[in-house]
C-alpha cells in the first residue's frame, strides 16, 4: 500500500495524454507519467516518491510498437522487458534485459520505465547508446525525434510533460558482434556491481557501462583507448581506466577500488571476445 492517494488516468492516445498533463498542470496538481509503475510502488512505500496523479501510457498504441525490417528496429517505450526478451530482435538488448531483476519483475518493468528510472543502474539504455539510437518524444510542444546522445546525459533530460514514446536504430546494429556481462557481488538476481555492454561496428569496439558511476554512460575517450591497436592490450585498458567519468561508486555492493578491479578484468574480456572479430 502507498501512504498517499492519487488520481489515475489511462489515456488511449498521445494527444489525450498530453491534454491530461496540461489539464492537471493548470489545476496545480503534481503528475507523473509512467508505463510500468514498479518504481512508484517501490519508492512510494518508503516516502521517496510522491504524486497527485498518474498518467499511465501503457494503452497508447505507439508506445507498444515493435517493428523490425532490413532498415531499422523500432521499439515502443511501454514494451515490458519480458516482451523484449521473447521477441529477441536485438540479441545484445535481450542479453541486457534478461539480467535485470527477476522474471516476475521483468513482466512489469518496461523499456521506458527503466530508462527513465530514478535508480541509477538503468542498464537497458546501454544497447541504445551503443547503437546511436533515435528517440521519439511527445509533449505539450509536439513531437520531436532526437539522437539519444542529445537527451540522455547521465539521465533522460526532457521538457516538462514530454513522454518517451519510441526508440529506433539502424538494423546493422542488431546484427553486429557483441559482448555483455553483469557482475554481481551477491545473489543471482541482486543489484549489479557492474554491467558492461560492447558492440563492434565498422571495425571499432563500442563500450557502455552501468554500475561504475551513479549513472550509465558511453565514453568516446574510453573507446579511443580501447581501439588503439598500436598499443598493448594492457596499455589500451590502462588508458581507458585513466579517462573514466567521476565519481566512481562506493557502496554496499562494492568499494570504488573493487569496482575498478572488476572493470579492468571485464575490459580484458571485451577485447578477448571482440578484438579479432570482424564487425
Amino acid at each position: 500500500m502507498l501512504p498517499f492517494d492519487f488520481e489515475y488516468y489511462r489515456p488511449q492516445s498521445l494527444q489525450e495524454a498530453v491534454d491530461l498533463f496540461q489539464s492537471l498542470q493548470r489545476q496545480g496538481k503534481q503528475s507523473m507519467i509512467f508505463s510500468g509503475g514498479t518504481e512508484l510502488l517501490t519508492l512510494g512505500r518508503i516516502d521517496l516518491a510522491f504524486t497527485e496523479a498518474v498518467i499511465d501510457i501503457k494503452d497508447i498504441p505507439e508506445c507498444n510498437s515493435l517493428q523490425v525490417n532490413e532498415q531499422r528496429l523500432l521499439l515502443g517505450s511501454a514494451l515490458s522487458l519480458t516482451k523484449i526478451e521473447e521477441a529477441n530482435v536485438f540479441p545484445l538488448l535481450t542479453k541486457i534485459s534478461s539480467g535485470i531483476a527477476d522474471h516476475t519483475a521483468r513482466e512489469k518493468i518496461t523499456l521506458g520505465g527503466n530508462i527513465c528510472a530514478r535508480i541509477f543502474y538503468r542498464e537497458i539504455v546501454l544497447p541504445f547508446l551503443l547503437a546511436d539510437s533515435q528517440v521519439l518524444l511527445s509533449g505539450p510542444l509536439g513531437e520531436r525525434i532526437v539522437s539519444i546522445h542529445d537527451v540522455f546525459q547521465e539521465e533522460l533530460r526532457v521538457e516538462p510533460g514530454e513522454m518517451l514514446i519510441q526508440l529506433a536504430m539502424e538494423s546493422k546494429y542488431i546484427r553486429a558482434p557483441f559482448y555483455a556481462f553483469k557482475r554481481r557481488q551477491q545473489w543471482e538476481t541482486g543489484y549489479p556491481l557492474i554491467t558492461i555492454a560492447a558492440l563492434k561496428i565498422d571495425q571499432r569496439i563500442r563500450i557502455a557501462i552501468s554500475g561504475l558511476c551513479p549513472f550509465p554512460f558511453r565514453s568516446q575517450e574510453i573507446e579511443a583507448s580501447i581501439n588503439h591497436k598500436g598499443r598493448t592490450i594492457e596499455a589500451r585498458i590502462d588508458g581507458a581506466l585513466a579517462v573514466l567519468p567521476q565519481p566512481i561508486l562506493a557502496d554496499v555492493e562494492g568499494s570504488a577500488e573493487y569496482r575498478l578491479f572488476v572493470l579492468h578484468n571485464l575490459l580484458f574480456d571485451v577485447l578477448a571476445a571482440l578484438d579479432q572479430v570482424q564487425g
